[in-house]
């Protein structure tokens, strides 16, 4: 009587996905999420010339990662080449860049300190609130900028390039409007966040408001 022989199982050649095996540096590092890890690079030089009090160097470095911010976005849309990487890239960096920029301007006493604790209980709460919900849903939260967050985001730049200029020549009574809008818009693009929170987790965990 033959001995019966067993065949043993194929051996599982990898716990991942074929297509995430395989991807290259290349397939990562994709035109607009260069551009923002070039961003990302400009914030210690930003922040070195800021220290050493070289002001107009320190504009001309902020206004060119301004300037990268828009472009990424755009070559992003137009070769539709977007990726989970960008969508993590492009506001990181930005945050990463006007944060550093609020910090340290409102350490130099050019910007109130009430600036400062707006935005960074603004975005540390979004960014908890994003942790949460993710946890909560199992699986990436899908973060569309608004329009109240753009809006937020032009004002905090137009506040920034201000101090490095001077306040653009406007009246103390102006400068402070402008900031007092900043700060408003800031509260508003949050709570709009917040908003787009609950619905989303409406649809997607609606035991949570049973």
């Amino acid at each position: 009587m033959g001995a019966h022989i067993t065949n043993p199982s194929p051996r599982p050649s990898s716990i991942l996905p074929p297509a995430v095996g395989r991807v290259r540096l290349g397939q990562l590092l994709k035109i607009p999420n260069i551009i923002s890890l070039c961003r990302i690079g400009m914030v210690p030089i930003f922040l070195v010339l800021l220290s050493k009090d070289r002001f107009t160097e320190a504009l001309y470095v902020f206004i060119l990662a301004a300037l990268t911010d828009a472009l990424d976005g755009t070559v992003a849309r137009w070769f539709d080449i977007r990726t989970e990487l960008g969508a993590i890239l492009d506001p990181f960096a930005d945050k990463l860049m006007l944060l550093s920029a609020l910090v340290v301007l409102t350490f130099e006493h050019a910007l109130p300190v009430w600036l400062l604790i707006v935005a960074a209980i603004r975005d540390i709460v979004l960014v908890l609130g994003y942790l949460m919900i993710s946890f909560a849903a199992g699986e990436r939260f899908p973060v569309r900028p608004s329009i109240f967050g753009k809006l937020t985001t032009v004002l905090l730049i137009a506040g920034v390039i201000g101090t490095l200029t001077g306040h653009f020549g406007l009246e103390p009574r102006a400068w402070y409007a402008l900031l007092y809008l900043t700060a408003s818009l800031m509260v508003v693009s949050g709570t709009h966040y917040f908003y787009q929170a609950l619905v989303y987790l409406s649809q997607h965990v609606p035991e949570l408001f049973s």
